[in-house]
Formats: structure tokens, C-alpha cells, sequence
């Protein structure tokens, strides 16, 4: 079952941040090869509101008590004011020093994130989000909906494509080239 994120899914939820970002971008921005400082990062922000890994911008799929996927999008003119909570802590308490390039821009409304657990994969939970987020762009105004699909991951780009995403160019984002998708909602 769909439904909105809640504080208490934060530690589920900061696995899957992992699991869609990957250890090595997980470990560039928590500045630290540990996994665990990465799961501790991502959990708090996950828990709290006003940054762009809050559950406030997550839908998960919940199965029982478990949480098995997420997604995660904002509108993209909130970038900077969603990143800066984030960054000012990694900055001043994990000595992160990179500048992440804008990953998305105003007009469009960003998936962030998208994961299912292993245990999970392969049952459409990822497609059921999709257009669980797409819908809700649509109810609240948005006509555009973009993404960042890692270059090695043909399987995530297939899927996108296969619901109508369309590619718009390359993006570069903390040393790795990603390309740019977006799925134009209907008026």
C-alpha cells in the first residue's frame, strides 16, 4: 500500500536513500567511508521537516508494518532552500566540503530518490510509486516531472522510458554524469 511517510519510517527510509544513491555518492556527501555515518545522516534528515530528504517529501510503500520502497520529490524551485539545512550540517559537523551541482531548476517537480528493497524488487512496487508521484504532481499543480538516472543503470532508465519519461540531456552531479528525464503531465 501507497501512503505518505511518517517520522517513524525514517531508518527504513535512510536505507533506501542509500540503496538509490548508492554507497559512493552516500559516503561523498556524509564525507566519510562508514556506511553507518551515512545510514545516521540520512535518518535524521528523513525525520525532520524543511529539507529535500524529509518524509514530508516521500510516499512509501508499505507492507504490513514494513517499509519495502520510497520515492522521494520536491518542487524543484525549492532546491536551494530544501539542500541548505542539509549541507550546512554536513558541512559544519562532517567536513563536507563539495558544492553539488543543481540537480533539477524551477518548473519541474524532482524525484529525488526511488528504491525498493532487494527483497522486494521485481513486483512493480517502482512503477506503482511512479505514478502514485505522478498523480500527486498533477493534484498539486506541476506539469513537469524530472529525474536523474545514473548512466550504468539501464534497467532504471528502461522503466522510465517505458512510462513515458523522456530524455533531456546530460547532468552532471559529484563527479558522476547522469542523464536528465522528464515526463510532461497533461494539462
Amino acid at each position: 500500500m501507497i501512503r505518505p511517510a511518517q517520522p517513524a519510517d525514517a531508518p527504513a527510509i535512510a536505507q533506501l536513500i542509500l540503496l538509490a544513491m548508492g554507497d559512493a555518492l552516500a559516503a561523498k556527501l556524509a564525507n566519510s567511508p562508514d556506511r553507518e555515518v551515512a545510514l545516521q545522516l540520512f535518518e535524521r534528515f528523513a525525520a525532520q521537516t524543511g529539507n529535500q530528504y524529509s518524509y514530508s517529501n516521500i510516499l512509501v510503500w508499505a507492507q504490513q508494518a514494513e517499509v519495502c520502497g520510497m520515492i522521494m520529490a520536491y518542487n524543484g524551485a525549492q532546491l536551494d532552500e530544501l539542500r541548505k539545512p542539509f549541507l550546512h550540517y554536513t558541512r559544519s559537523r562532517l567536513g563536507f566540503t563539495g558544492q553539488p551541482e543543481d540537480e533539477t531548476q524551477p518548473g519541474e517537480y524532482y524525484i529525488d530518490c526511488l528504491a525498493v528493497s532487494p527483497a522486494h524488487q521485481g513486483k512493480g512496487i517502482a512503477k506503482k510509486l511512479i505514478t502514485a508521484l505522478l498523480e500527486r504532481a498533477a493534484a498539486i499543480g506541476h506539469h513537469t516531472v524530472g529525474l536523474l538516472v545514473n548512466k550504468g543503470n539501464p534497467k532504471a532508465k528502461k522503466l522510465y522510458i517505458h512510462l513515458g519519461f523522456k530524455v533531456m540531456g546530460d547532468q552532471a552531479l559529484l563527479g558522476g554524469v547522469h542523464e536528465h528525464l522528464q515526463y510532461h503531465l497533461e494539462a
